[in-house]
């Protein structure tokens, strides 16, 4: 489960910064940044509260 929360993770923070860089999206991207950072197993995780 741990590693399938880092792929998750991951996927959700590159998606945020490609919206940032790429399609100048700054909401949308900080919102999946944040949110990669809340899934990841390294982070608060929402699966473990």
């Amino acid at each position: 489960m741990a590693t399938l929360l880092w792929i998750i993770a991951v996927v959700l923070v590159i998606a945020g910064i490609y919206l940032i860089l790429a399609r100048r999206d700054l909401l949308w991207g900080i919102v999946l940044i944040v949110v990669g950072l809340l899934v990841g197993p390294g982070g608060v995780s929402i699966f473990n509260v």
